[in-house]
């Protein structure tokens, strides 16, 4: 029976594609500030600004592509029933192939009505002020907002709870709730950090690669071939 490797990844696995972390950047992504667009206050505020920023978000993923680090991730499922918790909201881990991945902070590349969180679809282009719902409600990006709940969590926590091998890669591990999800591994789980800034240090249960993404992934296959 294949083991469960649960793989939670953040923004640092898709800026070796070219996607911005703003993060990285004191708080700014490309001159905005996040605090500025990433709110529900925001988006009653300035709703134009709001769909301006994810618009060129959007626009953005048809200029990148996945790289080693998402492919690596893919090409592990013929060995394991791998499971990927993201907290990107790029479609990066479907184009290179996983055919398990759970967003937690949403998708750029859906829509959804400002009323009803159930009410979802796929949407390539611009959103428009004035584009509605079959209802009559302003469409908005399909992203969780800081101060927003997280409806994937309990999916992510009963996919954790079933780990035997749980892996964080591209992640400082600071935005909550996804930071502590690996809380809910069973005893039995070996844990794994890749990251060239690692928050947390190797331990009895724990395996460190400091690294980026992609080679840190070279070296997470070659620890894990014999398990």
């Amino acid at each position: 029976m294949k083991k469960n490797l649960v793989i939670l990844t953040g923004a640092g696995i898709s800026a070796e594609s070219g996607i911005s972390t703003f993060r990285d950047a004191g708080g700014l992504w490309e001159g905005h500030d996040i605090m500025e667009v990433a709110s529900p206050q925001d988006w009653a505020k300035n709703p134009a600004l709001v769909l301006d920023f994810y618009n060129k978000r959007r626009a953005q993923l048809h200029k990148v592509e996945p790289n080693n680090a998402h492919h690596i991730i893919a090409q592990l499922e013929p060995d394991f029933n791998v499971h990927v918790i993201t907290q990107n909201v790029d479609d990066l881990h479907e184009r290179a192939g996983s055919s398990q991945v759970l967003h937690l902070h949403g998708e750029l590349r859906k829509i959804r009505s400002s009323k009803n969180y159930t009410d979802q679809r796929y949407w390539e282009g611009d959103i428009h002020l004035g584009d509605l719902c079959e209802v009559g409600s302003q469409l908005r990006p399909h992203i969780v907002w800081f101060g927003e709940d997280v409806p994937a969590m309990d999916e992510a926590i009963a996919i954790t709870n079933r780990a035997d091998l749980f892996l964080i890669v591209g992640t400082s591990l600071q935005v909550y709730p996804a930071a502590g999800l690996s809380d809910f591994t069973p005893s039995h789980c070996q844990h794994f950090y890749i990251d060239p800034n690692p928050s947390k240090e190797s331990s009895r249960n724990l395996t460190v690669i400091k690294d980026k993404a992609t080679t840190g992934m070279e070296q997470f296959v070659q620890l894990i071939k014999n398990l």
